[in-house]
């Protein structure tokens, strides 16, 4: 079972995406529910938000053991910036589980979101998915523990290191299960 963090944002897409994936999902709402499961996806939202929710429902202190036991955590936009070692734009407190330097709603404001096309880097085959970026942060610096997935012109918007997998991007709002199914597979 994959859960689905139901602090904040529209962890309900991510949980319907799972789904029509075929996978068991689980909103998850204390850290006493991840012992369950394989892999917890951390939705877009407010990360500053997110912080507070986090740090006052005991997640700050789990999340990291649940990936040092070796299950996977997606974290999709704000999910991204708290997953990331270094927050700019102002300079925040993140979880550190991906070395990546990321830049908080880099690209624009509610009103300059968009939806594009870009590349998947998948087994070797580069493959074009649909993204949706809402107040996305930027990638700025990966490091060379992580590993660039995929690329919106000649940015990277997704990276992996270990069971840790962000994307600036919402995927859970486009009609392609692909990242998902990418992430059920790699939490088997």
């Amino acid at each position: 079972m994959i859960g689905v963090l139901g602090l904040q944002g529209d962890f309900d897409a991510h949980c319907k995406m799972l789904e029509h994936a075929g996978e068991t999902a689980a909103i998850v709402k204390k850290p006493a529910q991840l012992a369950s499961l394989r892999g917890l996806i951390i939705p877009g939202g407010e990360s500053t938000t997110l912080i507070r929710l986090m740090e006052l429902y005991g997640f700050w202190e789990a999340l990291p053991r649940f990936v040092d036991e070796g299950k996977g955590i997606f974290g999709t936009c704000a999910g991204m910036i708290l997953l990331a070692s270094e927050v700019k734009n102002p300079c925040q407190k993140s979880l550190g589980l991906i070395d990546l330097a990321v830049e908080r709603n880099s690209y624009g404001r509610q009103r300059e979101s968009f939806e594009t096309t870009g590349s998947f880097e998948r087994r070797g085959k580069s493959i074009e998915v649909p993204m949706v970026f809402i107040r996305a942060p930027r990638i700025l610096r990966v490091g060379p523990k992580a590993q660039p997935l995929a690329f919106q012109g000649d940015e990277c918007v997704m990276a992996q290191q270990g069971k840790v997998l962000v994307a600036s991007f919402h995927p859970e709002l486009t009609n392609s299960a692909l990242i998902h199914e990418d992430f059920m597979e790699m939490v088997q």
